[in-house]
């Protein structure tokens, strides 16, 4: 995994706490070790996740106004949250990849998020998809068709993580079902996906995009 690094707006004067940069431990993890994020005055157990969203929405506003108290502990909460979203989602190693893949996204797209939005569904937002990705990594890995005589290591929770997808994917409207295996796992063009199904490039696009969400709301 690589270690996060500084890749935001240009001119923005904000580092990366050494807790994630890798500057004080080279490969950070979801480790029962890992020291606890810092609260802040008021206690966030029980915090809805409202109140939760608000919270980040505003620590990030303090942290491009150049805040570096406000940034660390936004992204120590993100974190600590990262490593729980995904250890429900993923086996341990993939999960530790998601998480460090959020945290590189978050830090790297920190400045479009808008105050306006809910700072949860514009984080959530990417946490699925990075978590898509990874479902689709291991999609591709069970595919491979491979050589009796090759000496292949235990994969079955890359198989399992495949099954899973199937399973979900089953649950989706055919042409949902169909335009996202051609777009997302199999890494067609929207043109090609379009013609391939009869669908419209418009129709392709709806549809990839309804069937995200309901695949995000199956994993919920």
């Amino acid at each position: 995994m690589k270690p996060i690094q500084d890749d935001g707006a240009a001119g923005s004067k904000l580092r990366v706490p050494p807790f994630l940069s890798g500057e004080t431990q080279e490969n950070a993890s979801c480790s029962e070790e890992r020291e606890p994020p810092r609260r802040t005055a008021r206690s966030v157990q029980g915090e809805s996740w409202t109140s939760r969203s608000e919270r980040w929405g505003l620590l990030m506003v303090e942290a491009r106004s150049g805040d570096s108290h406000a940034y660390e502990q936004l992204l120590r909460e993100l974190d600590a949250w990262l490593c729980r979203y995904y250890a429900r989602r993923l086996p341990h190693p993939a999960a530790e990849d998601a998480r460090q893949d959020t945290l590189l996204a978050i830090q790297a797209k920190r400045h479009t998020y808008e105050p306006s939005r809910s700072f949860g569904a514009w984080v959530i937002g990417i946490a699925r998809y990075k978590w898509i990705d990874r479902i689709r990594d291991a999609s591709r890995y069970s595919a491979l068709a491979l050589d009796e005589d090759i000496a292949v290591e235990d994969h079955e929770d890359a198989a399992i993580s495949a099954a899973a997808l199937d399973h979900l994917l089953g649950r989706l409207k055919p042409a949902q079902e169909s335009v996202i295996r051609l777009v997302k796992l199999k890494g067609l063009s929207i043109a090609r996906a379009s013609g391939a199904t009869g669908q419209s490039t418009a129709l392709v696009k709806v549809n990839i995009h309804r069937g995200l969400k309901k695949l995000a709301a199956l994993v919920s």
